[in-house]
């Protein structure tokens, strides 16, 4: 897609000793759109906390200068940021000290990439943390406000309009069937959707926010399988 580009990139911070687990989720992290910065230890942790924001905190639990449940209560008590603890300890005793300490979810080492991805983004979403703004070119989403603008102008959109818009947001990267469609935008306006009101609805929002709706670029079709948000 021409000038798709993230605004603000969300930023998670790694606490972690084993640098090639570090390593490893700085390119997945990375890969995914995320800014990521990373500490070896528990004071260098505290250190940036005092400087910087963060979105979220993946927090190993074994550091070679301290607890990390120790600095998972540090942060519950001064911050708002969600902890996600990362883990070999998976006895259950373990677990439930996490939980109780205020962890926003406990994964245990070795993890699958994916499944981190997918906790991560829950963990976000949940906190209300994810990104907010997003543009494409001209085009300028702003999820906090349920606004959308074009070269700096108001677009209009219906409530359908805006949930469809939304859906593909949600869904970057991946191709949505027409079904699919029909069951994240049914009955948002109390109004009753079939599949020629959504090619309709599709065909209102292109005009509103491509620059040639005839040859979208940001809301793509994918002959015999639906429709196409790239990331």
């Amino acid at each position: 897609m021409r000038g798709d580009e993230v605004e603000r990139k969300i930023k998670i911070f790694i606490v972690e000793d084993d640098r090639e687990i570090v390593r490893n989720l700085e390119i997945l992290l990375t890969e995914e759109g995320y800014a990521v910065r990373s500490a070896s230890t528990r004071q260098e942790a505290l250190t940036l906390l005092g400087q910087e924001e963060f979105a979220l905190i993946l927090l190993d639990l074994m550091l070679p200068d301290g607890s990390g449940y120790a600095l998972c209560t540090f942060i519950r008590q001064r911050l708002d940021t969600p902890v996600i603890m990362l883990t070999a300890m998976d006895d259950e005793a373990s677990v439930v000290t996490g939980f109780d300490l205020g962890a926003d979810d406990y994964v245990t080492k070795p993890f699958r990439p994916m499944e981190l991805l997918s906790r991560i983004k829950n963990v976000l979403r949940r906190s209300g943390k994810n990104q907010s703004v997003y543009t494409f070119a001209d085009l300028r989403i702003d999820t906090l406000r349920a606004a959308v603008t074009r070269a700096g102008k108001d677009v209009p959109l219906s409530a359908l309009e805006y949930r469809l818009l939304l859906t593909f947001l949600n869904h970057r990267g991946e191709v949505l069937s027409r079904s699919r469609l029909l069951e994240e935008i049914w009955d948002v306006a109390g109004d009753f959707v079939n599949d020629n009101t959504l090619t309709v609805y599709i065909k209102r929002l292109r005009e509103k926010i491509e620059e040639d709706p005839a040859h979208p670029d940001i809301i793509k079709t994918v002959r015999g399988l639906g429709y196409l948000m790239e990331k």
